[in-house]
């Protein structure tokens, strides 16, 4: 699964209030004849102002582009680009053109102090936006480049937002509510820019002051998620943590969830080396997902064993390690385990304590013994045997030592300790020897007697 920029749970729709209107950057240049503050008349002519004005007020935005192409053209250097730049990109933006609107928001930027911090904001506004829209992939000619700049507009954004002056009839909480979706974008912008020029600490800033605004974005949550995954050395219990988030995000549809948890799971099972039993990457799932959904932040003694801690146990186990260790429980138990589940052991030991015959395999209730003591004293099965493909071990008899070859496939913990073995096969020497049929008599014939004459 990669990377996506598509902003899931974060409101796209640009603020109408005091902060403008970002996917209409149409702002209205005073007249010539006006005076535009501190008795200063407008650096422009009437004439200037009226070919402004005719190109605003065309509706096509074709049309509009072309007016606005002679406009330039006439007066390069007008005092009115600061207001030609923003018709410039909502025309684009009208024609879904996200690379000539990221052009012409570059453009407006530009112009410094001589635009508005409240038009400067619109323009950054709608150059994310145009960034999120974007077809852009890390392989693309170009992108770290692209990416490096988006990111810098991104932060930049943030900052102007912070520039803006409250108004006067807007109360101080009813502001801070105003920008709270224009700083998601602009943070959320700068995260994903950061993913693909792989600058991932800068990707995990950014997405976490997402986060401390909206929690439980799913795609926020995820991309997280890949940034901890991506870094060097990944940082394993941060990524599946965040994915999790992504999972019991209460905004994730459940085709979204499902994806998401299918690709944790591979992760994990990934992770600890390809646990050959499925179930226990399930059941480390389902308890990761529980935390998750009940908790903000991960706890601090989550952990989940690598493959190299499962291949660590793996060098030194034995069938009777793996059976104390077991039997034992804790956390050594659940390494244990990890380890064990799936694997094939040969040459088991045990008291045979009883035979359930069947059409397609035999079960054998077994002790696990050790020792000569142990077989004398044992006289409850703590294994069922599953033996496939061997009927002569239903004619073993009770209290026999046959050993087998098995793949150890689940157990019950104690109070009831019991283990689960399958596919397994008796060592042929333990098994019953079939007796011979007796050999039928050689009957020789009798010789008649020869014909003599006396």
């Amino acid at each position: 699964m990669n990377a996506t920029r598509k902003l899931s749970g974060i409101a796209l729709v640009a603020l109408c209030l005091t902060l403008g209107n970002p996917g209409n950057l149409r702002a209205q240049a005073p007249a010539a004849a006006q005076d535009s503050g501190a008795g200063k008349a407008p650096a422009y002519t009437l004439a200037e102002y009226n070919a402004y004005q005719a190109c605003a007020g065309e509706k096509a935005p074709a049309t509009q582009i072309k007016c606005l192409d002679d406009f330039v053209a006439k007066y390069p250097n007008s005092a009115l680009l600061v207001y030609v730049y923003p018709l410039y990109a909502t025309a684009y933006n009208q024609q879904k053109n996200p690379q000539k609107v990221i052009e012409f928001a570059d453009k407006l930027v530009a112009l410094g102090d001589k635009a508005e911090p409240g038009i400067r904001y619109q323009a950054l506004f709608a150059r994310s936006m145009a960034f999120a829209s974007l077809p852009l992939k890390e392989s693309d000619p170009g992108a770290k480049e692209i990416a490096t700049k988006a990111r810098e507009a991104a932060l930049l954004g943030l900052k102007t937002l912070d520039e803006l002056k409250k108004p006067d009839n807007v109360s101080d909480e009813d502001f801070k509510k105003q920008k709270q979706q224009p700083a998601i974008l602009f943070n959320y912008t700068a995260g994903n820019a950061a993913m693909i020029t792989k600058d991932y600490p800068a990707a995990v800033q950014s997405f976490k002051a997402v986060l401390a605004l909206n929690p439980d974005d799913l795609s926020t949550n995820y991309n997280l998620g890949l940034a901890y995954k991506a870094m060097t050395p990944a940082q394993w219990m941060d990524a599946f943590w965040y994915f999790a988030k992504a999972v019991t995000s209460k905004g994730a549809t459940q085709a979204q969830a499902d994806k998401v948890k299918k690709y944790l799971k591979a992760q994990i099972a990934n992770y600890q080396g390809g646990n050959v039993c499925d179930s226990l990457t399930d059941g480390e799932l389902n308890e990761l997902l529980q935390l998750a959904g009940s908790s903000a932040e991960r706890p601090g003694s989550y952990s989940l064993p690598s493959a190299s801690d499962i291949s660590a146990v793996q060098k030194n186990m034995t069938i009777a390690t793996v059976f104390a260790d077991l039997k034992a429980g804790g956390d050594k138990s659940k390494l244990t385990w990890l380890a064990a589940c799936g694997l094939e052991f040969p040459d088991v030991p045990g008291k045979l304590l009883e035979i359930v015959p069947g059409t397609d395999a035999v079960v054998l209730k077994i002790a696990f013994v050790t020792s000569q003591a142990e077989f004398d004293a044992a006289t409850t099965p703590n294994m069922d045997v599953k033996v496939v493909g061997q009927p002569q071990a239903a004619k073993l008899e009770k209290d026999s030592a046959p050993r087998f070859t098995g793949t150890l496939v689940s157990y019950d913990p104690d109070p009831t300790f019991f283990l689960h073995w399958d596919k397994a096969k008796v060592n042929q020497e333990d098994l019953p020897k079939e007796r011979a049929a007796p050999k039928k008599p050689v009957r020789r014939p009798t010789r008649k007697p020869s014909g003599r004459s006396n």
